[in-house]
C-alpha cells in the first residue's frame, strides 16, 4: 500500500511515526513539501518516506491520501487537484464537511474524515472516523484507537471535544509553573505534574466503564485536599466554563 500526504504539519509527524513503529504494511510514503523541515525530519526517519514537490504526483502515486492542511489552504488547493476513482482519501481538517469534500473530490472514492492527535505518534489515543470503514478502522486500531460514528452530525461532538487538547496542556503549564514560582526546578515540575495527570488518566481508563462521579467521589475525603479544591473549582464555574466552551466549539462546527 502506498500512502500519500497533502500537508506536513505536527498530525502528519505524529501519524507517520505512529506507522513507523507500528506493524501496517506499506511500500511507500509520500509526503508534500510544505513545511520543509517536518518534511526533511520524516525523510530521514526511512528510505520508504519520500519528499514530492507536487500535491497532483501525490495523488496519482498514492493508494491512499491524507489531507492534512488547515481548512483556509484546503479550499485553495484541493479544487485544482484530480483524485483517483476508487481511491481512500481520508481528511484530518475539521471543519470541511462530508459533502463539501465531495464536491473538491468529485470522483467516486472512499472518503473518510478523523481527527488523530498528536498522541498516536506513541501510538495511544481515540481517532474517531466517520463514516465507519473497516479497513481505515484496522488501520488507526494499529496507533491508536479507533471510534467508528454512524452520522456526521454526531462526529461533530467529537471533533469538539477533541479541541480541549491545548486548554489540557495549558492546564499542566499552569499547575508546573505553580510549583516553580515556589521554588521547584522547573524539570522536576513538569515531570510531577506530567506524571500525575499521566497515573491519573490510566487509572480512569481502567475505571472508564463505570459512571466517572465515582472516581471523583473516591478521590476526596471529608474535609480533604481533593474535596476543597474541586469545591472551590466548581464554585468558580471552571467546569461550566469548559462546558460553554465545548459549546462554542460545537456551534462553529454546526456553521461551517
Amino acid at each position: 500500500m502506498k500512502l500519500g500526504f497533502i500537508g506536513t504539519g505536527q498530525i502528519t509527524k505524529a501519524v507517520i511515526n505512529g506507522i513507523l513503529k507500528s506493524q501496517i504494511k506499506y511500500s511507500k510514503i509520500f509526503i508534500s513539501k510544505r513545511n520543509l523541515k517536518i518534511s526533511a525530519e520524516l525523510s530521514k526517519k526511512s528510505k520508504k518516506i519520500l519528499i514530492i514537490k507536487n500535491n497532483q504526483e501525490i495523488i496519482n502515486k498514492s493508494d491512499w491520501v491524507f489531507l492534512a492542511v488547515t481548512p483556509t489552504v484546503a479550499k485553495k488547493i484541493l479544487k485544482d487537484l484530480d483524485f483517483k476513482k476508487g481511491q481512500t482519501v481520508i481528511s484530518f481538517i475539521a471543519t470541511i464537511k462530508m459533502n463539501e469534500l465531495k464536491k473538491y473530490i468529485k470522483v467516486t472514492s472512499k472518503i473518510v474524515r478523523a481527527i488523530p492527535l498528536p498522541p498516536i505518534s506513541l501510538k495511544k489515543g481515540p481517532v474517531p472516523i466517520f463514516p465507519p470503514n473497516n479497513k481505515v478502522k484496522l488501520f488507526f486500531d494499529q496507533i491508536g484507537t479507533a471510534i467508528e460514528i454512524k452520522n456526521e452530525k454526531s462526529s461533530l461532538n467529537f471533533w469538539a471535544t477533541s479541541s480541549m487538547m491545548a486548554p489540557f496542556y495549558e492546564l499542566l503549564k499552569t499547575l508546573s509553573s505553580w510549583l516553580i514560582s515556589k521554588g521547584i526546578k522547573k524539570n522536576d515540575a513538569q515531570k510531577y505534574i506530567t506524571s500525575l495527570f499521566v497515573a491519573l488518566s490510566e487509572d480512569a481508563i481502567v475505571n472508564s466503564k463505570k459512571d466517572l462521579k465515582i472516581l471523583v467521589k473516591n478521590s476526596q475525603t471529608p474535609k480533604g485536599l481533593n474535596e476543597q479544591a474541586v469545591n472551590e473549582l466548581r464554585k468558580s464555574g471552571f467546569y461550566k466554563s469548559l462546558i460553554k466552551t465545548a459549546n462554542s466549539v460545537l456551534r462553529r462546527l454546526n456553521k461551517v
